[in-house]
């Protein structure tokens, strides 16, 4: 459904102050909305096994565990249809996956459409992301802001 930091070697000698930035506790703050997504009435469709989409969201100090994940029983496209306890702010999404062939490679956001399906994402998404393998849950995907609410 992505490369590390994108800067180059301009910190000068010693560690990058954004490694250790990353794993910050305070950094979980920043992804936040766990908390807000209604999981009763989450649904993925395509995923194989019934209820596997709901594990992919967990809270950030959970992030790292790959025993929980979701694939496609049906071809290689989910359908994640993600309702909100209340009105959101989306900023940045972090999608972790393998480093093989099964890592998404794009991710499509479409905004206020609840339980849509597969014949609806024939309209233009929202914003759509070209999608770089990450393991680790270092790359955040910026959301247009303006476009998420």
């Amino acid at each position: 459904m992505a490369d590390r930091h994108g800067h180059g070697d301009g910190h000068g000698m010693g560690p990058c102050e954004c490694e250790a930035e990353k794993d910050s506790p305070d950094r979980g703050f920043e992804f936040g909305l766990y908390k807000k997504i209604h999981l009763e009435r989450l649904q993925c469709l395509n995923e194989s096994h019934e209820g596997a989409g709901r594990l992919v969201f967990k809270p950030w100090e959970q992030r790292g565990d790959k025993s929980k994940f979701v694939e496609s029983d049906d071809d290689e496209e989910l359908l994640f249809n993600i309702p909100f306890t209340g009105n959101v702010k989306l900023k940045g999404i972090i999608l972790m996956g393998e480093d093989d062939e099964t890592h998404p490679s794009e991710m499509r956001l479409y905004k206020n459409s609840p339980y849509m399906s597969f014949d609806d994402t024939e309209r233009p998404p929202d914003q759509e992301f070209k999608l770089n393998r990450d393991t680790t849950g270092d790359l955040v995907y910026p959301v247009k802001l303006a476009g998420m609410k």
